[in-house]
């Protein structure tokens, strides 16, 4: 089980909240985030409650999380979900269209860059068998970032990203000990 600490003021000053499993509406427990410690586990978090916006992998201290990932303003925090422990095989499968249609790639590790591996040029729909990824819009695992736990996935574009969307990098979440 995780635990995650959320601080009004930078470099873990203020008021605080707590927090040790899914939270879908941060805003009645602080007015504003301006640090983020992780005590133990790793963590989604979120810009819009109920797991909706931007989301940011957090694992560790940020004592100024507005620099650190790009916020613009310090009331941006609105959700965090845990990310469970996954001990084992890694495995999914990655198709070009939506509805598991068209090319299809099954992976195991991360990648980089699809683009380069399988020659894909779009990813608009997978199918986690096991593990939890990150999959991410630029090649090295930079840019927006979209949190894949078990389970299908039709249309990734509907999850809240754009529809300009392009994934170019996956990583899997290792053990956060």
């Amino acid at each position: 089980m995780g635990k995650i600490v959320f601080y009004e003021d930078r470099n873990f000053q203020g008021r605080h909240h707590e927090c040790m499993s899914d939270c879908a509406d941060l805003h009645p427990y602080f007015n504003r985030c301006n640090s983020i410690k992780v005590e133990s586990g790793c963590f989604m978090v979120y810009d819009r409650p109920h797991y909706l916006g931007h989301q940011y992998f957090l694992r560790g201290e940020y004592p100024d999380n507005q620099r650190l990932m790009g916020m613009s303003t310090s009331d941006c925090i609105r959700s965090c979900r845990t990310i469970p422990v996954h001990r084992g095989p890694f495995r999914m499968r990655l198709y070009e269209r939506e509805n598991f249609a068209g090319q299809m790639h099954e992976l195991a590790d991360d990648c980089d860059n699809m683009m380069d591996r399988f020659r894909m040029s779009e990813c608009q729909s997978c199918n986690v068998m096991d593990g939890h990824w990150l999959m991410f819009e630029q090649p090295n695992y930079r840019g927006r970032m979209l949190y894949l736990k078990p389970g299908e996935y039709r249309n990734l574009l509907e999850m809240g990203m754009s529809s300009t969307t392009r994934f170019s990098s996956i990583r899997r979440i290792m053990d956060a000990s």
